[in-house]
C-alpha cells in the first residue's frame, strides 16, 4: 500500500501531466485564425490528449453574447460539432457556474440528445463563461464509469474553461468584426466592399484565363410605396426577402451582394449575355409567383433587372454602368406596362 507522501507524490505527477497538456492545448488553440479553425484543433486535441470516448461543444441558444455566434459564418464543420441548448437547461447543470460530473446518463437525457451520449458511462459538462454570463458548454464523455464522478476534483477542468472562453471569445470577436466590414447587417448578404473585390478578382481571373462572367444589377418595384404605404419595418423585411431569396435561388458559386438601398448586384460566374438574360427573367418571375406574406397580408413584391456581361475590356465601373442601364430600361418598360394594363 502506497504511503502517504507516495500518493502526494503520484498526485503531484498527476497533476504536472494535466497542467502540461492543458498548456499544449492552449499553445495550439492559440494560433488558429478563425472560429472553425479553433473549433477543430480545439475539440480534437483535448479528445486526444485526455483519450476521451467523445467530445462537443454546447452552446445556448439564442446566445447572452452579442457578438457570439452570428449564423452567415458557421461552416459545416462547425455546425456538425456543436449543439445548441437553452439557457434554463444548461444552467440546470451549473448552477454556481461549476463544472457537473455525473456516471448517470439519466441525470442529462431530459436536456441532451441521446445521441450525444451514446457509448458513454460518465460525463463532465464543463461551463463556459464570458461577460459574467454562460454561453456554453464543453460536454466530456467517456466510456469508463469511474472517469467522471461527482467526488471528483474539478480544478483543472475549470482552468480549461477559462482558457476555452478566452480563446474562443477573441476569435469569434475578430470574425465578426470582419463580418461586419463585409457583410450587410440587415440582410445578410455580402456588401458593396466585398461585390468590389470579388468582381475585381473575377476581371483578372477573366484576363487570365478567358472565362466571361456576368452581372444582374436589381433593384425592387415601387419600394418607396411599400415603404409609405406600410412603414419601414416592413420595408426592411422587404429587402431581406429580397436579399435572401435572390441567394437562395442562384448558384452556389455565384454572389449576390446587397449594392445601396434597395438595390442589389449579382454576379453569375461563367454566363454569357444570353444566359445572363435567361437567369434575370427566371429571377423576376419567381418574385412574380411567390408574394411575400407580411403579418396578414400577401405583399406582391417584384424586381427589375439588368444585365451586362464583361468582354475583358470594360472596367469594373464600365460593366455596373452597363448593367445599371439596362434596368433602367427595364423599369421604364414596367412602368409602362403597369398604365396600360
Amino acid at each position: 500500500m502506497m504511503s502517504e507522501l507516495e500518493q502526494l507524490i503520484e498526485k503531484a505527477k498527476a497533476n504536472e501531466a494535466i497542467s502540461k497538456k492543458l498548456f499544449e492545448i492552449e499553445t495550439e488553440v492559440l494560433t488558429s485564425n478563425s472560429s472553425d479553425e479553433l473549433l477543430q484543433r480545439l475539440l480534437n486535441s483535448i479528445k486526444d490528449k485526455f483519450n476521451l470516448t467523445n467530445i462537443r461543444l454546447l452552446l445556448v441558444d439564442p446566445t447572452p453574447i452579442s457578438f457570439l455566434i452570428n449564423e452567415s459564418i458557421q461552416s459545416y464543420w462547425y455546425q456538425q460539432n456543436t449543439t445548441a441548448i437553452s439557457y434554463q437547461n444548461l444552467k440546470e447543470f451549473h448552477l454556481n457556474n461549476s463544472p457537473f460530473l455525473t456516471d448517470n446518463v439519466d441525470t442529462l437525457l431530459k436536456s441532451i440528445p441521446a445521441k450525444l451520449l451514446e457509448g458513454g458511462q460518465s460525463f463532465a459538462l464543463t461551463p463556459l463563461i464570458l461577460e459574467n454570463k454562460l454561453f456554453g458548454s464543453l460536454l466530456f464523455t467517456d466510456a469508463d464509469k469511474t472517469r467522471f464522478t461527482p467526488n471528483l476534483g474539478t480544478f483543472h477542468l475549470e482552468q480549461l474553461a477559462v482558457k476555452v472562453s478566452l480563446c474562443l471569445s477573441n476569435v469569434l470577436a475578430r470574425e465578426q468584426l470582419e463580418y461586419i466590414a463585409n457583410y450587410d447587417r440587415l440582410t445578410g448578404v455580402a456588401n458593396r466592399r466585398l461585390m468590389e473585390a470579388s468582381i475585381s478578382e473575377e476581371l483578372i481571373r477573366q484576363k487570365r484565363y478567358g472565362v466571361s462572367f456576368a452581372v444582374l444589377f436589381i433593384d425592387c418595384n415601387r419600394f418607396k410605396k411599400i415603404n409609405d404605404t406600410y412603414g419601414h419595418d416592413c420595408g426592411d423585411q422587404v429587402l431581406v426577402y429580397v436579399a435572401q431569396t435572390l441567394k437562395k435561388l442562384i448558384r452556389e458559386n455565384d454572389r449576390c451582394f446587397r449594392y445601396a438601398g434597395d438595390e442589389f448586384v449579382v454576379t453569375l460566374a461563367s454566363q454569357t449575355y444570353d444566359e445572363s438574360l435567361v437567369a434575370a427573367k427566371r429571377l423576376c418571375k419567381y418574385f412574380i409567383d411567390n408574394p411575400m406574406q407580411y403579418e396578414d397580408k400577401s405583399l406582391p413584391i417584384t424586381i427589375s433587372c439588368g444585365s451586362a456581361v464583361s468582354d475583358g475590356t470594360l472596367t469594373m465601373q464600365e460593366l455596373l454602368k452597363k448593367a445599371d442601364q439596362q434596368l433602367y430600361l427595364s423599369k421604364k418598360m414596367t412602368e409602362f406596362e403597369d398604365q396600360t394594363s
